[in-house]
Order: structure tokens, then C-alpha cells, then sequence
């Protein structure tokens, strides 16, 4: 998309900023709400018979209509789902429409560095409350990542990129086929080397894998497999050579379970829900670091309790008479004091 702010796309979106090269930020001017574009370039397609404009013309079609029976698809209303508003096909790319309020990505999240066990569990729980939500629809998301996440700024997590994903596979199959090599390379293409992308199953099961790679990622602040490159990554995937799920702290167990290669003994969405609530009800309170800096600017330089003195032999001795015992031990010698003098003036007098 060329332009910048004030630009209209669509007849609708108006930019907010300037774009990137895939993305743009944008009001629609129907609803008055906030949209996130997301592009993707539509290569044509030659194909006999046909003139070429006609067959990217045909193709761009059934792309956006893909696009848009999922995303009719997709439940609505729910408070950790962003809703995909649609797709439309302009200068050579197609754009896909997904709500977008005021927030970061997971992955801007992470450029300040790892996250907490317990944030991350956080986060995990409002994402596999997303995923039950489309698991019960009948739709898999497929596009799980760090960029997909939305962390609000009440600190909650959506679950984006849905209708972006539906459009990157809709295009890899078009261009390379329902299968096989050529289908590989294109989705490599579009892909690259995420790990959350590249599941040895697809479904619901394959969801909750990448839940577990992006937990890993959220905590460590990296992948579990190596991203070089697809081919390093997908071979690793494939023989399960993998950074053990123990530097996840708490969440170790459960990240372990989402990563077995065996889907079936994967943990569904709504376990993972259920099994991070539990976590997370018996984590520790978090440290208010603001109350506990004033407590040392105001601790006193010298003690308020006398120190004991130390004996040769390193060791404290205790005082010889305790305190308690001061009070009666000075009463009892002013009675000796006084019955001394009283028998001293008997003396005398006699």
C-alpha cells in the first residue's frame, strides 16, 4: 500500500499512519473503529486458457471468498478473540481487516526481555480461552505467534491474525497444490522460520503445540527449536531436537505436554485453561518494588538497639544483670542503705 496518513483503501479504511510494507494502521470510516490491515502479495497465476489479469482476477476472488467464509465462521463477542472484519484485494495484494485496540504485540512485549512464569501463565490463560472458543467452532487458528497476540493496556491478551493465516495458506495451496514439495517451498515463502507455524499436525492439536512454543518463547525469550532457516527448523520439529521444557520454570510440565509429538497426548485448549487458572491461583503476591524501595531509604544508617559487644572469642556476651531485674535490686539497697544508717545512730546514741 502506497501513501501515508489520510489515505483511503477500500473506499473505507482511512490510515492513521504511515504503512509498512504488509501492514497499516486504520479507521473505517463506517463504524468510526480502529483496523489493522494486513497484506499479502498475489503473484499471477498463468494458467491455459486464460489471460493472465483473468486468472489473478479469478484468483484474488476466491482468495478473499476463503478469507471470508472463515471469518464468518468465527465466533463473535468474545473478550479474548479479535474479530477478523474482512478481506479486499488492492494494488496486486490482499489485505485482510482485524480490529485492533489499544495495545503491543507479544512480540514488542518481549523486546524489553523475557517474561515472568506467572505473566506469561497470564497471558497463556487468556490465549487458550481464544482458541476453545474457535476449537468449539469447528476452525483452526494456524497462526499462533508472537505477533498475532495482542496485549491490551489492561494488561489482558487478544488472539489476532486469524483471517491472516486463512489467507497465507489459501495462497500457498493455490500456488503450490494441495501438497507436496512445491506447496512447501511457497509456504516457506510466506511462512519463514517461526516455529509456532510449523506443527507436524495440523487441527486443534497443532494449536496447542504452538501454545506451548510461544509459552516457551514468552518465559525464555526464544524459540524451543532453532530458526536459521525452515529446513533446520522443520528437520528439528520432525526429530523432536527441542531446548528441554525445564528453563520454563513452573510452566515446565505443562510446556512439555504440549510440545509431545504425539497429539493425542497433548493437552486440549480447555485443559490448558483450566491447568494455568490452578497455576496461577497459587502464585506467589508480586513484589511492590516502589514499597520496598522506601523502606530503604528510610532504614536509619546506625542501628536503634544498641549492638552487643563481642567477646575475644567472636561471640556475644549477655548483659550480667538482666534488665528486668534493675528496678527491685535498686529498691532492696535503698532498704539496706536505710536499716545501716538506723542501726549506725542506735550506736552511737548508746
Amino acid at each position: 500500500m502506497r501513501g501515508g496518513p489520510g489515505q483511503l483503501a477500500a473506499g473505507r479504511y482511512r490510515l492513521t499512519d504511515r504503512p509498512e510494507p504488509l501492514c497499516a494502521h486504520a479507521v473505517d470510516e463506517r463504524t468510526g473503529e480502529s483496523v489493522l490491515l494486513r497484506g499479502l502479495e498475489l503473484p499471477g497465476l498463468l494458467t491455459t486458457g486464460l489471460d493472465p489479469e483473468d486468472a489473478a482476477a479469478a484468483q484474488a476472488d476466491r482468495l478473499v471468498r476463503r478469507v471470508a467464509a472463515v471469518g464468518s465462521t468465527a465466533p463473535t463477542g468474545h473478550p479474548r478473540l479479535l474479530r477478523g472484519l474482512g478481506a479486499f484485494v488492492e494494488d496486486e495484494l490482499l489485505w485482510t481487516v482485524e480490529e485492533r485496540p489499544a495495545g503491543g504485540t507479544a512480540a514488542e512485549l518481549l523486546v524489553g526481555g523475557p517474561l515472568s512464569p506467572y505473566r506469561a501463565a497470564e497471558l497463556a490463560a487468556d490465549l487458550a480461552g481464544a482458541l476453545r472458543a474457535l476449537h468449539g467452532a469447528g476452525l483452526t487458528h494456524g497462526n499462533l505467534t508472537a505477533e498475532s497476540v495482542l496485549v491490551c493496556e489492561d494488561g489482558a491478551a487478544m488472539l489476532g491474525g486469524l483471517l491472516a493465516g486463512v489467507a497465507q495458506e489459501a495462497l500457498a495451496e493455490e500456488l503450490g497444490g494441495p501438497g507436496g514439495r512445491r506447496r512447501y517451498e511457497v509456504r516457506a515463502t510466506l511462512v519463514g522460520a517461526v516455529a509456532e507455524r510449523w506443527p507436524l499436525d495440523g487441527g486443534p492439536a497443532g494449536d496447542c503445540w504452538a501454545l506451548g512454543v510461544l509459552l516457551h518463547r514468552l518465559v525464555t525469550g526464544r524459540s524451543p527449536y532453532p530458526e536459521g532457516g525452515v529446513p533446520e527448523l522443520v528437520t528439528a520439529v520432525r526429530d523432536g531436537r527441542r531446548e528441554h521444557s525445564a528453563v520454563c520454570g513452573p510452566l515446565g510440565p505443562l510446556v512439555e505436554r504440549l510440545l509431545q509429538p504425539d497429539p493425542a497426548r497433548r493437552p486440549t485448549a480447555e485443559d490448558v485453561r483450566r491447568e494455568l487458572a490452578e497455576l496461577l491461583a497459587g502464585a506467589p503476591e508480586p513484589v511492590d518494588e516502589e514499597r520496598v524501595a522506601r523502606a530503604v531509604m528510610l532504614k536509619p544508617e546506625a542501628p536503634l538497639v544498641p549492638r552487643r559487644r563481642e567477646s575475644v572469642g567472636g561471640g556475644s556476651k549477655p548483659p550480667r544483670i538482666p534488665p528486668s531485674l534493675l528496678g527491685p535490686l535498686l529498691v532492696g539497697a535503698v532498704f539496706v542503705l536505710l536499716a545501716l544508717g538506723m542501726a549506725a545512730v542506735v550506736l552511737f546514741a548508746g
